[in-house]
C-alpha cells in the first residue's frame, strides 16, 4: 500500500508538470517578444486562431466528440469487424453503456475540453484583444464548457490564464449554478459580436448555444426526472425569434447542400460551422472523417469500412423521405432526381448521399463487390461483433456530408454546429413544454405548424403530421439531425438514453446519464469528485 501512495504522488506531479508544460508552449508560441503571459504583449489575433483550432480538435477525428456524443445513442455503432474496428472493444463499450473512468477516449475529450478553454481564456488575458475578439473567445469558452457541462456535469474553470497555474487548482462549476454562468457569459459577448458569419463566432451562434443551455436546464438540475419551466421555454422561444426575424437564414433547396464542400456558399440554413478551407490550410478534417468512417475500402471515395448506423433508426425514415437519402431503388446508372442523387458525385463516382443500404454500384451501373468478392450489398442487421463471410457488409452507412472530389485529404466541408432547421425543432419543443407560442417568419406559431413546415418542404418531401406530441418530435429531430452530435443530448432530454434499444437490450443505470471525471483529471484537481456509479 506504502508503494501505491509513492506512485500515485508521482504520477500526480508528473501529470501536473506535464498540463503546465502544454500550456507553456502554447503561450510561448503566440506571445511577442517572448513574453509567456497571456496579458502582456501578444499577439491576440494568433491567440484567437489557437482558440478556434483547438476547438476544432473536438470534431475532427471520431476520437472526441463524435464518439461519445453520438456512439452512445441509437444513431451510431461502431462494430468489430474481424481485425478491424477491434480496438481493444472501446467502440463496443460506447454502444452498450459499459464505459468506466480509464476509458481513453472519454478521457481524450474531457482534457481536450479544458485545453480549449484555457485557449479561449488566453484571448480574454490579452490586453491588446478587441472588444470582438474578446466576445468571439468568451462564445468559444462557453461552447467547451457547455459540452463539458452536458457530458460530465463538472467543468474545471479558472477565470484567467496568468500566474502560476500550480498554485491554485481551478474550481469547478457544477449543474445549473454553469449554466447560470454561461448565459450571463454569453449575453455580455453578444453585443460585441458580428451579426452573421458562418465559420466564425456570431451573435446568432450564441443565442442558438444559449437555446441550447435553457432547454437543457431542467436536466442538469435533475437529469433523472427532468422538469421544464415556462420561463426558461420562453427564453428559448425569444431566442428563437431572435435568430428568425435577423431574416439571416433561409432552407436550401437541397437538403444535402448544407453538408457539401461549398456549404459554406451554398449552405443557407448554417449558423454556425467549424470553417474549413483546406487551400487556405484552415480547419480540420471533422467532415471527412465522419464519411470515411463508413464507406467501404471498394467504393469510390475509398473508406474505412467502420461505423454504420441501426437498422432501428433506418425505419424511422419513410421512402420517400429525401434525408434518408441513399440508393436508387433500379440498378444500372444513377439517374437524376432520386433521393440521394448529388450531381458532381453520384454520376462521377456512383455514390450516393443519406443512408445507404442495399447493392451499391459505380458509376456505370456496375455492382460493387467487398473484398471477399460478396456483393457489396450493406444490410440492416448489425451486431457489435461480426464474424463469418459478410463481416463487411453489415450495416446502413452514413454519408451526410458530400464527399470533396476535388481535395479529398483534407475535405472543404464545413462541419455543421447550429443550423435553422435545429432552432425550428428547439422552439416547437419549447412551446410543448410549456412555453408561450408566438409567430415569427413563415413558420407558424404551433409545434405542429413548425414541424410540418420543415417536412413539407421540397428538400425533405415527406407529408405533415398534423399533430405533434414529445415522441413525434424527438423521432423528428432524429431524422432532420441525424449524426450532427446531438443524440445523446436529446435522448437524455426525452427520457430515451437508458432505454432498452438495438444491441443494448437492458436499462442502463442512472450513472450512465453522466461519463466519469478520467482518473487522471481526479489526480490533478481534489476539487473534483467521481460521478456517482463510477
Amino acid at each position: 500500500m506504502k508503494y501505491n501512495k509513492i506512485i500515485l504522488i508521482l504520477t500526480s506531479v508528473l501529470i501536473i508538470s506535464s498540463c503546465t508544460k502544454l500550456e507553456e508552449n502554447f503561450k510561448s508560441e503566440t506571445a511577442v517578444g517572448g513574453s509567456s503571459g497571456g496579458g502582456g504583449s501578444v499577439n491576440a489575433t494568433a491567440l484567437l486562431v489557437g482558440a478556434y483550432r483547438s476547438i476544432e480538435n473536438l470534431y475532427n477525428n471520431q476520437e472526441r466528440l463524435f464518439a461519445s456524443f453520438e456512439h452512445t445513442t441509437d444513431e451510431s455503432v461502431g462494430p468489430t469487424r474481424g481485425g478491424d474496428w477491434d480496438d481493444n472493444g472501446i467502440w463496443r463499450v460506447y454502444h452498450s453503456h459499459r464505459w468506466n473512468d480509464e476509458h481513453a477516449y472519454l478521457t481524450a475529450t474531457y482534457r481536450q475540453l479544458a485545453q480549449s478553454q484555457f485557449a479561449a481564456t488566453t484571448v480574454l488575458d490579452a490586453t491588446t484583444a478587441t472588444a470582438q475578439q474578446k466576445a468571439e473567445a468568451t462564445f468559444l469558452r462557453s461552447l467547451a464548457m457547455w459540452y463539458a457541462l452536458d457530458g460530465w456535469d463538472q467543468v474545471p474553470f479558472r477565470s484567467t490564464s496568468l500566474g502560476d497555474l500550480t498554485a491554485s487548482l481551478p474550481e469547478v462549476k457544477k449543474g445549473t449554478e454553469c449554466a447560470d454562468f454561461l448565459i450571463a457569459e454569453l449575453n455580455a459577448a453578444i453585443p460585441n459580436l458580428p451579426a452573421t458569419g458562418i465559420g466564425i463566432a456570431n451573435r446568432n451562434a450564441a443565442r442558438a448555444l444559449l437555446m441550447k443551455i435553457y432547454l437543457n436546464k431542467g436536466v442538469y438540475a435533475n437529469r433523472v426526472a427532468p422538469t421544464f419551466s415556462a420561463a426558461d421555454m420562453n427564453q428559448v422561444i425569444s431566442l428563437a425569434d431572435q435568430i428568425i426575424n435577423s431574416g439571416s437564414y433561409s432552407f436550401t433547396a437541397n437538403y444535402f447542400d448544407n453538408f457539401a464542400p461549398n456549404n459554406d456558399v451554398i449552405g443557407t440554413e448554417l449558423i454556425y460551422t467549424q470553417r474549413n478551407d483546406n487551400g487556405l490550410g484552415i480547419g480540420g478534417n471533422g467532415a471527412m472523417f465522419m464519411n470515411f468512417q463508413g464507406l467501404h475500402y471498394n467504393m469510390n471515395p475509398s473508406g474505412w469500412n467502420g461505423f454504420s448506423t441501426l437498422g432501428d433508426f433506418y425505419d424511422k425514415f419513410s421512402s420517400a423521405d429525401k434525408r434518408r437519402g441513399g440508393p436508387g431503388a433500379v440498378a444500372g446508372p444513377p439517374a437524376p432526381g432520386q433521393p440521394g442523387y448529388y450531381p458532381g458525385l453520384t454520376n462521377v463516382t456512383g455514390l450516393w448521399v443519406g443512408l445507404l443500404e442495399g447493392q451499391q454500384y459505380n458509376q456505370s451501373g456496375t455492382a460493387l463487390l467487398d473484398r471477399k468478392g460478396n456483393p457489396l450489398s450493406f444490410t440492416k442487421a448489425v451486431q457489435l461483433k461480426e464474424t463469418g463471410n459478410n463481416l463487411e457488409i453489415t450495416g446502413v452507412r452514413v454519408m451526410k456530408y458530400v464527399p470533396d472530389l476535388v481535395s479529398q485529404f483534407p475535405w472543404n466541408n464545413d462541419f455543421v454546429i447550429f443550423r435553422l432547421a435545429d432552432i425550428l425543432l428547439m422552439k416547437a419543443e419549447a412551446i410543448l413544454r410549456g412555453g408561450t407560442g408566438t409567430a415569427a417568419g413563415p413558420y407558424g406559431s404551433t409545434p405542429a405548424a413548425i414541424v410540418d413546415y420543415i417536412r413539407t418542404l421540397p428538400s425533405r418531401g415527406v407529408p405533415a403530421l398534423g399533430a405533434v406530441t414529445l415522441d413525434a418530435l424527438f423521432d423528428e429531430r432524429g431524422r432532420e439531425l441525424y449524426w450532427e452530435l446531438w443524440r445523446r443530448n436529446d435522448m437524455i432530454r426525452f427520457g430515451k438514453f437508458l432505454a432498452p434499444r438495438a444491441l443494448k437490450p437492458a436499462v442502463s443505470g442512472n450513472e450512465r446519464l453522466l461519463f466519469p471525471i478520467p482518473n487522471e483529471q481526479l489526480i490533478i484537481n481534489p476539487n473534483l469528485t467521481q460521478n456517482p456509479g463510477y
